[in-house]
């Protein structure tokens, strides 16, 4: 199953943290993430033919980042550096070229977009790259902080939802409306 998305050399296909902890028996697993592979793998290929780039981001945090609810943050340990929950999903195709992205690589600082703190956004930039097709999880957390940089960094914006899963359904709307705010194309 491909999104009808009409891809080319100036697009970048920014695939969110599809990690193991945040797919289904991971530490901070989203309900139905693991389905989204096949239809994110379809994406990736149907990208690569265009000419267009593949990103991937990851959560990559140290060992006792300040984000883990035992340091006062608010969430439970997951995708610690080089630890099987912080690794790609294994049925997910990167191509050896994708972009691999960490963040929130630092103890005393969390980064949810992509683009925070990685230089992403420089670099899309000198690769000549207009236009960000995002998709991944968690699409109330990571997924709409990276939507919502790309489109604050100057490139066009496209959330594939149907690819993307939520935390929270219910937080689901709230996303709509930031995404609707900011002028961001999503395809259901």
């Amino acid at each position: 199953m491909t999104i009808d998305v009409d891809y080319g050399p100036r697009d970048a296909l920014l695939v969110v943290d599809m990690q193991n902890d945040f797919c289904e028996g991971g530490a901070l697993a989203v309900d139905g993430g693991a389905a989204l592979v096949p239809g994110i793998n379809a994406e990736i290929e149907a990208a690569r033919a265009a000419g267009a780039l593949v990103v991937a981001s990851r959560d990559w945090h140290p060992v006792d980042h300040m984000s883990f609810s035992h340091r006062g943050g608010p969430w439970p340990v997951h995708c610690v550096q080089d630890t099987p929950g912080a690794a790609f999903h294994p049925d997910l195709a990167l191509p050896e070229d994708a972009i691999r992205v960490s963040k929130a690589t630092a103890f005393d600082a969390d980064a949810y977009s992509a683009f925070d703190g990685t230089g992403l956004g420089g670099y899309l930039q000198e690769k000549g790259i207009e236009r960000v097709i995002v998709c991944g999880l968690a699409l109330d957390v990571c997924v709409h902080a990276t939507v919502l940089a790309a489109s604050r960094e100057g490139f066009t914006t496209l959330l594939l939802e149907a690819l993307s899963a939520a935390v929270d359904p219910d937080a689901i709307e709230a996303c709509h409306r930031d995404f609707e705010q900011a002028g961001i194309e999503v395809r259901p």
